[in-house]
Parts: C-alpha cells; sequence; structure tokens
C-alpha cells in the first residue's frame, strides 16, 4: 500500500521496512501495521491538537512537569513554540507511560520509541496470530469474567503503585490476547500525585471496568475497588502485593470544617512569610 506521508521518514531511516495495511482510525490517532525487519508491529501516527477529537486534554495535562524551565513557560503561554513542546510532550507521555508500565509488570504493548509523532510498538494478536480484538467486541464467560475483572484491578493496581492513572480506560482500549488483557492507548496517562482530578479519573477507569464485566458477572457490581485501592495510595500503604478486597466503608464522620479552615489560613500565613523571607533576602 501507499506509504503514509508521516510514516515515509522511518521508511528512509530504516525504522520502518514496509506498511502492510491500515488497522484502525481513533479519536486521538491512525495506526498502521508495518513489518520491520522479521518483526510485525504497529505504527501509531497521532492526529493534530486541531483534529483530534479527544476531550478536556487539558486536565489531562495538569500536573506533568517539563524538566526545561523556558519550554515549561512557553507551553504556559501557549506561544507556537508552547504549542508544538505541548504536542510533543502528548506524545511522548504515552511511549514514557507504556515503558514505566511494562517494568512494572502492567500487560501493555512493547514500545520501541516515539519518532516525530509516530510511536513504534508491539502488535498485539491472538494464539492464531490475528490481531487481537476489543473487549467491547468479545462475549464472556461469569468465570471468564470475574478472572479477566481481577487481572484488570490488579493491572491498574500495579499502574497507581507507579503514579500513573489510564484516565480513559474502558472496554474500548483493552485488546483480549491468549493471556488475557491488554491495556492499550495512553497519551492521556494522569499523574496521581499532581492532578487534581486523579481521584475522579481512577474511580472512572475503575467503574467502567467493572459494569463491562459486571454484564457476565452481576456479583462484580457491588464492588468498590476504587475507593478500596485510593485511600491506600493516599495513605501510602498501597504495593503492587497489596491484597484488595473490593469492599470499601464510608466514612460517617462529620469533617471539621473549622479545623480545615484554619489549616488552609495558617498554610497560608506561612507561604506569605515564606516569600516575605525571600523578597528581603533578594532586596538584601
Amino acid at each position: 500500500m501507499k506509504i503514509p506521508k508521516r510514516i515515509q521518514p522511518l521508511v528512509d531511516e530504516g525504522l520502518v521496512d514496509e506498511v502492510l495495511r491500515p488497522l484502525m482510525s481513533g479519536k486521538e490517532a491512525d495506526v498502521y501495521v508495518v513489518r520491520c525487519g522479521d518483526d510485525v508491529r504497529c505504527a501509531k501516527i497521532y492526529k493534530e491538537a486541531e483534529k483530534r477529537s479527544f476531550k478536556q486534554a487539558v486536565q489531562y495535562r495538569e500536573g506533568r512537569k517539563s524538566r526545561n524551565s523556558r519550554r515549561a513557560r512557553a507551553m504556559e503561554k501557549g506561544s507556537k513554540f508552547g504549542r508544538n513542546e505541548q504536542e510533543n510532550s502528548w506524545q511522548n507521555a504515552e511511549v514514557d507511560a507504556l515503558f514505566r508500565l511494562a517494568y512494572a509488570g502492567v500487560r501493555v504493548p512493547q514500545p520501541y520509541g516515539c519518532f516525530d509523532g509516530v510511536l513504534l510498538m508491539e502488535l498485539i494478536t491472538d494464539d492464531q496470530g490475528y490481531v487481537a480484538p476489543r473487549l467491547n467486541d468479545i462475549t464472556l464467560t461469569s468465570e471468564q469474567a470475574i478472572e479477566q475483572h481481577k487481572s484488570v484491578i490488579k493491572d491498574v493496581q500495579r499502574m497507581l503503585c507507579v503514579g500513573l492513572i489510564h484516565g480513559d480506560l474502558s472496554e474500548f482500549n483493552v485488546l483480549l490476547d491468549s493471556h488475557g488483557p491488554v491495556i492499550i492507548d495512553l497519551p492521556q496517562a494522569v499523574d496521581a500525585a499532581a492532578n487534581n482530578n486523579a481521584k475522579r479519573m481512577l474511580e472512572r477507569d475503575v467503574n467502567n471496568m467493572t459494569r463491562y464485566y459486571g454484564q457476565f458477572a452481576p456479583e462484580l457490581l457491588t464492588s468498590k475497588y476504587a475507593k478500596e485501592m485510593w485511600a491506600l495510595f493516599e495513605s501510602g500503604k498501597l504495593n503492587p502485593e497489596s491484597e484488595l478486597t473490593g469492599k470499601f466503608k464510608e466514612s460517617t464522620k462529620t469533617a471539621d470544617v473549622n479545623s480545615v479552615l484554619a489549616e488552609i489560613e495558617a498554610a497560608f500565613d506561612e507561604e506569605q512569610e515564606r516569600k516575605e523571607r525571600i523578597r528581603e533576602a533578594e532586596e538584601g
């Protein structure tokens, strides 16, 4: 087939030998099946910001840090350079997340690198060698649903242990190979400690998967893995070996609003004092 314009530089550099066929077109990227030497892989071409239909990207980027202060300032100002840097950050977030998660034992495609907005990664296949189906195309028995739900929850737990939340997890971005579920599509991965939306996104991810598997195993629908997981994470007690029960007792204790306001005021006063000391030091 004709080589897509964005993949041509990878062919010129010898990273891709042949484009075999298109695999899918999504809200954020187009994916092709390519040959790299003797291996068949995926080439994911990220769409430009104005062509993406992924909503509310800003809330996903919250908390992401740029090591380069000039780039960070440009991204904040929204200059042309800054917008380009934001795009690079969005694209590189997925390959960075894939490397981190693969190392942590999460079932994700093996990444091979991101080159000018094209991510090369492993092609997930079934035991016949065909492209693995998405969960939304699968019908399961109750036993299979319970087993796979447990596997996905464990991977979400491992993700949270390395400080990441998928942010858009559902049956549409989980593949099923002969060994079980494989999580895909991570450019919007959320920093669990630095993003104010992290808890809500974790709950949405877990609840999406529970609802999907719950249609085959209704007993899963009463589980509360997200709340249990987040409580352990907040208290510093979550680790990859933590045994989750799916049960969580909501606190009925009334919040002491006055104490909270007093703490906020004290923190504000402390910050003002710190700024004043810095100002005095600079003037001195």
